[in-house]
């Protein structure tokens, strides 16, 4: 046989032996833990991962997590954000690299968000990578119909890719027909269901949070202290002292210029019912000299999308302005008069007239007919011009002062 070919046999065998191996390793570090929690779900999966995550910390287990949402990290034993740095496009493959990096002998839990939207990638990250025997299934919501389906009961199928095989799969779900697909799912795998009830999560549990929760998030959490006998008031003390996603909700109270301005970040909400939910908590923070000013703000990749939150700011909310940022604003525009919106209370400041910072803020905030401006952004998080907004709201805009706020 000739050399080369005895030497590319020889690197062959070489390579599948590291890999059988490397899969070995991998088993042996889960199989060392006793709690591996996958996350699912359209929203609230970064949250959930968080809050789980502290809540076991709390409770004594040595917990990993990982986030992959607004900011991707791994959250450590000791509460800490590790960033992740990637050097290319996001893979599954992220996930074996993390339980190879921090998964050591001492870790007893790990709580991971599912990262892959196909529903294939995420069969393969449940069944190759994570092996989960506590799964969780935030909610299902119409979301990225062009790989999970069209439906509802298509998108929760999908999302069942990652139920646990013979163990628990606890969800905050309340539809009756996507629960029976549910049951139906966790049952062809020998998983049993528990369904996690907000009307458990009292006032005084969401407002011991600094940021906006929602009382879906925090059901699951108790569900799983439930499970596993942990007491509740652990689990709330571990749930609230949990660091928060950079995209959960934050009211921010601001002045710009003359102008009171309150400030919700909802720009990672693109599904109709979380958007809904969210808008019955920033309605606290209107009065009688509120102007409500929403910002559709429309990816150039997401033309279904801006059509159908045209539909939604229109039918299922209420604004007393409506600006237009990113892509698509004529058809956005044209949709938003159809429905009945009026044209002069849409203001155009995206692609088509690439305003600048002090532009935006004059014609979406300064030249509103009131003192206090609540301003609202959503649809999607990038564009040029949201992302110019969220840096001088977030950065640079002045607080506005306790002592001046009116009653909201």
């Amino acid at each position: 046989m000739p050399l080369f070919l005895i030497a590319g046999a020889a690197v062959a065998i070489g390579l599948f032996a590291s890999w059988v191996w490397e899969a070995y390793r991998h088993r042996v570090r889960l199989e060392g833990l006793e709690l591996r929690i996958h996350v699912n779900g359209i929203r609230g999966k970064s949250t959930v991962t968080r809050i789980l995550a502290g809540l076991l910390r709390e409770a004594g287990y040595v917990t990993v997590g990982k986030s992959t949402g607004t900011f991707a990290a791994v959250i450590d034993p000791d509460g800490n954000d590790i960033p992740i740095v990637r050097r290319g496009p996001p893979t599954i493959l992220e996930q074996i690299s993390v339980i190879r990096r921090h998964v050591t002998p001492d870790v007893d839990a790990l709580v991971i968000e599912c990262m892959a939207i196909n529903p294939v990638y995420q069969e393969v990250s449940e069944s190759k990578i994570v092996r989960s025997n506590i799964g969780v299934l935030t909610n299902v919501r119409e979301d990225h119909q062009d790989v999970m389906g069209e439906s509802l009961r298509d998108i929760a199928r999908s999302l069942m890719s990652t139920c646990p095989v013979d163990g628990t799969l606890i969800t905050a779900e309340q539809n009756p027909a996507i629960r029976r697909v549910i049951l139906r799912e966790a049952a062809a795998r020998g998983t049993q269901v528990v369904f996690a009830d907000p009307s458990l999560v009292t006032d005084e549990d969401l407002a011991r949070f600094d940021y906006v929760a929602f009382p879906d998030n925090v059901a699951i959490g108790l569900a799983l202290a439930r499970l596993l006998g942990i007491p509740r008031e652990v689990a709330m003390r571990g749930m609230v002292e949990a660091p928060p996603d950079p995209g959960v909700l934050r009211m921010r109270d601001l002045r710009i210029g003359s102008k009171r301005v309150t400030w919700a970040n909802l720009f990672a909400v693109n599904d109709r019912e979380s958007m809904i939910a969210a808008m019955e908590k920033v309605a606290a923070y209107r009065t009688d000299a509120t102007t409500t000013v929403g910002i559709l703000n429309n990816r150039p990749d997401r033309e279904r999308r801006a059509v159908q939150f045209a539909d939604i700011a229109v039918s299922d909310l209420s604004f007393d302005r409506l600006v237009t940022f990113g892509a698509f604003e004529e058809l956005v525009t044209d949709r938003l008069v159809d429905l009945g919106y009026p044209l002069d209370r849409i203001i155009n400041l995206g692609d088509r007239s690439r305003p600048s910072l002090d532009e935006i803020l004059e014609r979406a905030v300064l030249a509103m007919p009131t003192p206090h401006v609540l301003l609202v952004g959503f649809v999607n998080i990038h564009t040029e011009q949201a992302e110019m907004l969220m840096s001088y709201l977030e950065h640079e805009a002045e607080p506005y002062p306790t002592s001046a706020r009116g009653p909201t």
